[in-house]
């Protein structure tokens, strides 16, 4: 009898500790973690980001919360590096225990952190990754993007490029990997569709230091545009080495809405002049929620936000709302919330398509003019985003 009293009241005791568990993890902080790079060559973007998400957690924590819970943003470094990025996720998920994931830079640490996610049964929502191939033929349950794809970019460049110079020759540069080379193939079919001629293209490794080797292949093509897609420092290099060699001497210079930013804009100098990139966001936006925006940011970091600092912004306000929305934070509820989710951003209104996880918005196409992000283009959201080709879910 004694043996049976001491089983029923541990038995007891497990079910009260299990009960309490479950009431903490719905009752205190939400925890989102933030794999992004604060080193390397990708610095300057997981800068935006960071400064994008701490605006908006300390804006909803000011608040009250989501759903009367404190928003923890717990970041780890991600170097630009999958594998380390991969490691980094798994301590978040394992030790931290987040709810959450998000600032993947590097669409090869996307596509990892992806798999990883699926795996804890975790989501994570990219703000920064381009390549069309996470929310297409690679997509998962687990993994949503609220920035836009590089096929939705090229849809807003390929339309300013035809119209203001038909027919062109374009030379490609990208990084040699997974983003740049997703980016350089969803714009050479995007132009070539509008009746421009591909005349080469070349990928250089990643911090790729001297890009003179590569410009006797440009010359001989003779483009009248380059098209290019590396990004951080890397753009730098780039286009202050094709100002000294006189590479874009009569070119226009077009690329991905990652190569020229507010970030490296002043490093590059007036090397970046003319240069035009389609894009979801600009500072120069007119509409009320972007002014806010603009206003409270430069209030807090003395700078303009970039689409990265703004993406991620709009992020936290996508976990809120579909958070709000499932009434919980556990994955299969917010997951079928972020659905066909419609939420406010800088940007408008943008809404998560349900068949590739997706969000759709209306794209631009923006040109550096004396420093500045000028917009020169516009393509409504349903004409740039393209054909759901995720078969997973």
């Amino acid at each position: 009898m004694k043996k049976q009293f001491q089983t029923k009241k541990i038995a007891l005791a497990v079910v009260l500790s299990l009960g309490a568990s479950l009431v903490s993890a719905q009752t205190g902080p939400i925890k989102i973690g933030v794999v992004t790079p604060l080193s390397g060559t990708y610095t300057p973007i997981g800068e935006q980001v960071k400064m994008g998400l701490d605006l908006a957690a300390k804006e909803i924590n000011a608040a009250g919360g989501i759903n009367g819970r404190k928003i923890d943003l717990i970041y780890e470094d991600e170097e630009a590096n999958p594998a380390v990025a991969t490691q980094k996720a798994e301590k978040l998920f394992q030790v931290e225990k987040v709810d959450f994931l998000t600032g993947t830079v590097n669409s090869g640490s996307t596509l990892a952190v992806g798999q990883l996610a699926e795996r804890n049964n975790k989501l994570i929502a990219t703000t920064v990754s381009f390549a069309d191939s996470i929310t297409a033929d690679k997509c998962s349950p687990n993994v949503f993007r609220v920035n836009a794809r590089a096929g939705m970019q090229s849809a807003a460049l390929a339309a300013w490029v035809d119209k203001e110079i038909p027919k062109a020759n374009i030379f490609f540069i990208g990084p040699d990997y997974e983003m740049g080379r997703s980016t350089v193939s969803a714009f050479k079919k995007a132009s070539t569709e509008k009746g421009a001629k591909d005349v080469g293209e070349v990928f250089a490794p990643l911090d790729n230091k001297d890009y003179s080797p590569y410009f006797g292949q440009v010359r001989a093509a003779k483009p009248n545009v380059i098209y290019t897609s590396v990004a951080g420092n890397d753009t730098v290099r780039l286009f202050t080495q094709m100002e000294e060699y006189g590479v874009n001497k009569g070119v226009t210079v077009v690329g991905a809405s990652g190569t020229v930013t507010s970030q490296n804009l002043g490093a590059i100098g007036k090397s970046a002049n003319g240069f035009v990139t389609g894009v979801g966001y600009s500072p120069k936006l007119d509409n009320p929620a972007n002014k806010k925006f603009v206003a409270d940011f430069q209030k807090a970091y003395n700078k303009l936000p970039d689409l990265y600092g703004a993406d991620s912004y709009g992020l936290m306000y996508f976990y809120k709302a579909a958070v709000e929305k499932a009434k919980s934070t556990e994955t299969d509820k917010v997951r079928a919330a972020m659905n066909d989710l419609s939420w406010q951003t800088p940007q408008g209104t943008k809404k998560m398509r349900a068949g590739d996880h997706q969000a759709m918005q209306d794209m631009f196409a923006v040109r550096v003019e004396n420093g500045e992000f000028n917009i020169v283009g516009r393509v409504p959201s349903d004409q740039a985003i393209g054909p759901d080709t995720c078969t997973r879910f």
